[in-house]
């Protein structure tokens, strides 16, 4: 295993599954910290803020600093101030996603006709009178975004379906496809890691259990990519896809670099 600078890990999955740690997660991160390595962590599920995200690492004994924790309604509430400040938004999504919006200055509306922009996300209260909102907000001309698109999200004994499902449940409806998607593959979520650690794509590596989000991310970036088999991704379907990771690991020890 080659040595890198900084190690950047996805979480669900990849560090933790449910209030557990994943095997090796804790020890490999702490002697990484102790080689002097950056570590950070980033996430495609909104329904806990960075600071959450930070309470919770150290509750299973990894302290890491807010800043360390770039997830995808972060990288959201970057996207639009920077296209649409103060905006009206119609969001599919769950009340930490909506705090962080409203904090940010964007005010949040049922009102179809008054809605700028609908965001979609991880919502587990998703109901009829949501899409039906959706629905003619983007109709009515609205703007149609996506905090992440993954098909669902691993939780012990298997996993909940997550914004991939709302996402396409918009689309067929209102016959138009999303406009972006701010969390991970995106170059949006890769620039907001980048631009945190502050150095050049190559001295990083980028871990996580999904090829098509994780991996696929980093490599795009022009990191290293590693796929650990602790998630969602099997091993099986790592040879058959068309994304080749750097690394595949069973679990995070083996990133520990060789001397």
């Amino acid at each position: 295993m080659k040595e890198y600078d900084a190690y950047i890990f996805d979480l669900d999955g990849t560090v933790y599954l449910g209030d557990a740690l994943l095997p090796t997660a804790g020890e490999t991160i702490t002697q990484l910290r102790q080689m002097g390595k950056r570590t950070v962590f980033l996430s495609n599920n909104p329904t806990r803020t960075r600071e959450a995200y930070a309470q919770k690492l150290a509750r299973l004994g990894l302290p890491t600093p807010d800043s360390d924790v770039i997830n995808s309604s972060y990288v959201m509430v970057d996207f639009l101030q920077r296209r649409m400040p103060r905006a009206n938004l119609f969001v599919v999504g769950e009340q930490s996603l909506r705090d962080e919006l409203t904090a940010a200055g964007f005010t949040l509306t049922e009102e179809a006709n008054q809605v700028d922009a609908v965001i979609a996300s991880f919502d587990r209260t998703f109901v009829y009178r949501k899409l039906q909102i959706a629905f003619d907000a983007i109709r009515h001309g609205a703007r149609f975004f996506a905090t992440n698109a993954d098909r669902y999200c691993p939780v012990p004994g298997g996993g909940e379906p997550d914004a991939a499902a709302l996402i396409a449940a918009i689309e067929a409806c209102t016959d138009t496809k999303i406009e972006a998607v701010v969390g991970k593959p995106s170059s949006y979520m890769a620039e907001a890691i980048l631009g945190l650690l502050d150095m050049p794509a190559e001295r990083c590596i980028m871990t996580g259990d999904r090829l098509e989000t994780d991996v696929l991310m980093g490599l795009d970036a022009g990191m290293a990519g590693a796929l650990t088999l602790t998630g969602a991704t099997s091993k099986e379907t790592a040879v058959q896809s068309d994304i080749t990771p750097t690394y595949i690991i069973q679990n995070l020890g083996e990133l520990l670099p060789t001397r």
